[in-house]
């Protein structure tokens, strides 16, 4: 069998799973939570970065790419996934789920490994890395980590297909990231069904604790997410990195004026698209898409511009 089939198949399993229990899969119930430990589990994609073969690129084509204010923090937020995802596994007693929680850990430090081979391959120049401690609370390091990859994955699905439709970069580069891409839409999923099995799995005098925590997430989200990231790659004055870029990086990733309505469009249709695949019984995320189709009401549709 050939490498590419074998690549083939492996990114054919990672998209598509179904759970052998048949009828309703309710949220909270131990059939709930082995559902979602083996989506994760059994959809993982083994393949290598080290073995990544990145394309040539011209020196307008690396310009482009070197020009992306988003590589400090990208490495910097994934280093920082995989510890905090990890420190939260360290206190898990439920087998599966920690087997579960210790992979997704692993993909994260996997995505630092590839945009490190990336970076280094095309002589990207990136200020200095601070330190990963483990984190002194795990579970709220935990939440923090899972709630910010359904704020960024929604819209980086978005930018993703539009830098393959528009062919900004060449697209050899592009498909590169895709198995990261859906390794994201698996591990929003995993989360978001964490979440609801675990606050039903709390004492009851415990759950208005866990929601209040909720939303103290997703304050805090908003209030890091204003403005321009501030410190990571201060230094580099001709470069600032910007925490906003899955929100504002369209004119980054290809060469129209995409409107925010039609980048909004792209967005939802490539959320439910890469989470298609999965058991439907399994939950979805819900905030971003609610939120984003409430203010597409607001916008009106205007064509690109070339």
């Amino acid at each position: 069998m050939s490498e590419d089939t074998i690549a083939a198949a492996a990114d054919a399993t990672a998209r598509r799973w179904t759970a052998p229990a048949e009828g309703t899969i309710r949220a909270g119930t131990e059939a709930h939570k082995t559902a979602f430990c083996r989506m994760l589990l059994d959809t993982h994609n083994p393949y290598r970065p080290a073995v990544i073969d990145w394309p040539a690129l011209d020196a307008e084509a690396r310009d482009r790419l070197v020009a992306l204010p988003i590589w400090d923090i990208a490495v910097q937020t994934e280093g920082k996934a995989s510890t905090r995802v990890i420190g939260y596994a360290d206190r898990i007693s439920d087998g599966l789920l920690r087997e579960a929680v210790l992979l997704n850990g692993f993909e994260e430090g996997r995505h630092k490994q590839v945009l490190s081979h990336l970076v280094a391959a095309y002589r990207i120049r990136l200020a200095p890395e601070p330190p990963y401690p483990v984190p002194r609370h795990p579970e709220w390091a935990f939440m923090v980590t899972g709630f910010s990859e359904c704020i960024d994955s929604f819209f980086a699905f978005g930018l993703f297909a539009l830098a393959r439709q528009s062919r900004f970069f060449p697209p050899e580069l592009v498909e590169s990231f895709e198995p990261i891409m859906q390794e994201e839409a698996r591990h929003i999923l995993f989360f978001v069904n964490w979440a609801a099995w675990h606050r039903r799995n709390l004492a009851w005098w415990r759950r208005p604790w866990f929601c209040c925590t909720v939303a103290a997430v997703w304050v805090f989200l908003v209030y890091e997410r204003i403005g321009l990231a501030r410190g990571v790659g201060a230094a580099r004055d001709d470069n600032p990195q910007d925490n906003n870029f899955t929100l504002t990086g369209s004119k980054a990733v290809a060469d129209i004026d995409l409107a925010l309505a039609a980048l909004l469009d792209l967005c939802l249709a490539e959320n439910e698209r890469r989470m298609a695949g999965y058991d439907a019984r399994l939950l979805r995320p819900q905030v971003m898409p609610r939120l984003m189709r409430f203010a597409r009401r607001f916008l009106r549709t205007r064509p690109p511009q070339q």
